[in-house]
Formats: C-alpha cells, sequence, structure tokens
C-alpha cells in the first residue's frame, strides 16, 4: 500500500509494518502503531540473535520518533521478552531503536549529530528534550558506534596528551593517531593506571607493532610506554622543550630584573612604590620580546631586544640559547643532532645557572629528544585535538561526569559522526 511505504520511509521504520497512524488530541501528538516484520521478531535486544519467546513484556510502549514539522511523533509497539542464552531474559528487538533507548535510531542520531555541531541550548530547544538526555543518547550512538568499528585497529605512530576538562584537577587522557589524524581513544584520569587502561584495551599484539609514541615526557606516560611498548620508540614533544626553554630564560630575566636599579620609585601623585624607572623600566617590557620568534617582533622589540644586548650580556646570551635551541627543532635530523650537541656544551659552560640544568634535562631525555628531530613527529595533533575538546567542553557543560564529554570527542574527532537521516 502507497501511503504505507510513505510512513516507513518518513518515520524511519525499516522492517517494520506500519499498522495504524492517528493523532492524539489530548496530547497533541502523532502516534504510529507499529511491529518489526516476521524476520526480525523475537530477537535478543542486546545481541540480535533470535531467542524464544519468554513472555508478552510490559504490554504497549512508545518510543519518541523525529517531528512530523511541528508536531512530536511516538512509535508505539508491543514489547514482548525473548529468552537469550547469552544475556538471559531481555527486551526484544525493535528495528527503529536501540536497546533501552525510550528513542528511535533517527532521532538519536539526528540529536547526536545536533550535539557535536550546534549549541547546548540550541539543541535543548530544537529537539525538546532535556540536556541531561542529550548526554545519554550521544552515550548510545557512540557505544553502537564502537560495536561496529574498531579505533584501534592499525595504530603506529600514536600521540598521548592530557587535558583538564574541569576545575580541581579532573583530567582527560587522550590518544591520537599521527597517520589518520583522528582521536581513537580518551578516559578520564591522569597517571599510570589511565595510561596502563589504553595498552590493556589495545592489546600486546597491536602494542608490539606501535612504532612511535609521542609525549610531553611525563614520566606517568614515559614509564608506562617503556614498560608496554619497549619496541615502540618514545618521542619528546618540541612544544615541550621549547616551553623548558622559556621558562629558563624567564627565570634569567627576572634575576636581571632584580638587580636592576630603579624598580621601585614612587609615584609623585599617590606616594606608593608602583612605578619603576631607568633599567627596570626599559627590562619590564621586554619579556614579550625575548619570548617571541625573530620574525614576529614589532620595530620597538626590536629595539628592546637591541637595548638588553647593549646593556646586559648575560640575559643576551640567555636569549641567543633559547633561539639556537628552537633552531634545533627546526633543522631536525642529523643535522639538529649535531646542533644539539654544540647546544648542550654551549649551555653546560654557559654559567647561567637555569641554562646548566637545562642541559642537564635534555641529556636525561636525549634518547627520546633524537628520535622526534629523526622522525620529525611532534605532539601538535594532540595539543590540536585538545583544543577542540575544550570547546566540546563548554557545550557539554552541565552533563554530569566525564562519560558524555569523551562520548562527544570521540563522535565529533574520531572520524565516525552519524550522518544525519535520509543522507545515509
Amino acid at each position: 500500500m502507497r501511503n504505507s511505504s510513505v510512513f516507513q520511509r518518513g518515520f524511519g521504520l525499516a522492517r517494520a509494518v506500519v499498522e495504524d497512524v492517528g493523532f492524539d488530541d489530548l496530547a497533541e501528538v502523532v502516534v504510529v502503531s507499529a511491529r518489526p516484520v516476521a524476520k526480525a521478531r523475537n530477537r535478543c535486544g542486546r545481541c540480535g540473535r533470535r531467542a524464544p519467546r519468554y513472555d508478552r513484556g510490559g504490554g504497549r510502549r512508545q518510543w519518541r520518533a523525529l517531528d512530523l514539522g511541528t508536531t512530536q511523533v511516538f512509535i508505539e509497539a508491543d514489547t514482548t521478552r525473548v529468552r537469550c542464552r547469552a544475556h538471559g531474559v531481555v527486551v526484544a528487538q525493535v528495528p527503529w531503536a536501540r536497546h533501552g533507548a525510550g528513542h528511535t535510531r533517527d532521532f538519536d542520531d539526528y540529536t547526536a549529530w545536533l550535539a557535536v555541531h550546534v549549541s547546548k541550548a540550541a539543541v535543548a530547544a530544537l529537539v525538546r528534550v532535556a540536556w541531561s538526555t542529550v548526554g545519554a543518547i550521544v552515550e548510545r550512538v557512540i557505544a553502537d558506534i564502537d560495536a561496529r568499528v574498531d579505533r584501534l585497529e592499525g595504530l603506529a605512530r600514536v600521540g598521548i596528551d592530557e587535558i583538564s576538562y574541569k576545575r580541581h584537577h579532573r583530567y582527560l587522557t587522550v590518544v591520537v593517531d599521527h597517520d589518520s589524524g583522528r582521536l581513537v581513544w580518551a578516559a578520564a584520569g591522569r597517571d599510570e593506571a589511565t595510561v596502563e587502561a589504553f595498552f590493556a584495551a589495545l592489546g600486546p599484539e597491536r602494542t608490539a607493532r606501535l612504532t612511535h609514541v609521542t609525549a610531553d615526557m611525563a614520566p606517568w606516560i614515559a614509564r608506562v610506554v617503556a614498560r608496554r611498548a619497549p619496541n615502540a620508540v618514545l618521542c619528546a614533544d618540541p612544544f615541550h622543550i621549547i616551553v623548558w626553554v622559556n621558562e629558563a630564560l624567564d627565570v634569567e630575566r627576572r634575576r636581571a630584573w632584580n638587580n636592576a636599579s630603579g624598580r621601585r620609585h614612587a609615584n609623585p601623585t599617590s606616594g606608593r612604590g608602583d612605578r619603576s624607572v631607568g633599567l627596570a623600566r626599559s627590562l619590564k617590557g621586554a619579556r614579550h620580546a625575548l619570548r617571541k620568534k625573530p620574525e614576529n617582533l614589532t620595530s620597538r622589540q626590536h629595539d628592546q631586544l637591541a637595548w638588553v644586548a647593549a646593556t646586559d650580556p648575560r640575559l643576551w646570551r640567555a636569549y641567543q640559547l633559547k633561539e639556537a635551541l628552537r633552531a634545533v627543532f627546526r633543522i631536525k635530523g642529523a643535522a639538529g643532532k649535531t646542533m644539539l650537541d654544540r647546544w648542550i656544551q654551549w649551555a653546560r659552560r654557559c654559567r647561567i645557572p637555569a641554562f646548566v640544568e637545562l642541559q642537564r634535562r635534555l641529556t636525561r631525555h636525549r634518547a627520546a629528544i633524537d628520535a622526534a628531530l629523526d622522525s620529525g613527529l611532534s605532539n601538535a595533533l594532540a595539543e590540536s585535538t585538545n583544543t577542540k575538546i575544550r570547546l566540546l567542553t563548554r557545550i557539554a557543560f552541565g552533563f554530569h561526569g566525564p562519560e558524555p564529554l569523551i562520548a562527544l570527542a570521540l563522535l565529533a574527532l574520531g572520524g565516525h559522526t552519524p550522518d544525519l537521516p535520509g543522507r545515509k
């Protein structure tokens, strides 16, 4: 019958028979009565295997479907129970909805797609459900995708990093695939147990196929990688090495500031010591000039660096050490490693305590730094993924616990976002 086919397509009722379509005047909703086709009946709601019928269940049940214009639609059907050999007595599967869901598959996929691309307020208003319900839907959709897709298959070069998703030291540990550019795993926590959980999910066979692991040299990552993936090369993240050298430069800048004259010159109006003059005033605004890349300096910042070179040779030498280390990671390869050898020798005899300590630190992590120079890998992909997750945390605000946020991140960044209904 033509109308039946229209209703099946319009309400996402493939492998189902539409028995009746009516309008509930009291609730002002469309109610579609349906039943699974013969081949789809008496199947376990969890595994989908055919099983003997157990009883009639709880009678009629409704599932929220996509709206018909501005009118809500509900699918209504009998809910029998079956006895599955693997899962015991469970509600029978229906082809239009996931097990345990109160919404159809199309409604779930549509809502999950919106949650990834649209603001929280817009999603809740458009689909007319509570925001906590959206979190449950996203978790349901990602669980369905994970049952069909093995995100950890074929991994060879991965990056591991952490991101704070909430105050009071609440962290996620994320793993990205350098070859596909996708987020492949995430979990709450920032410790060895969390990284161990990733390798447990990966398994010993696939762990043995890992060739490179990039990280920020945090001990809780390095120890687990060395223990669980001895065949993989641990690569230091150049970005964090540059952070270290900038911190050493800041230590030397503060030394120069503390020794400069004119740091506490009284304000003639208020009498408070909130002004600086002379060398201190000139040095005060040099922090950004010292930290920036030379190609990004303004004309005023060029003048500030020239002033530093003329007035404080030790601080100028620290700046040159910083730029020389940056050049190591620009050059990379064998030439970069040779340049790093010379840099370490220079820093060792520079008589600047912060840089002497820094060269010791680099020497301790030399193997990982050499691996980064040889492979050209960095944790930039993981850092960009963290930036995107940080944006998703604003969308996920209001969810209780990290699980909906992880599901959102995997949907948005894992390469398996559900299509809009009708575009499959």
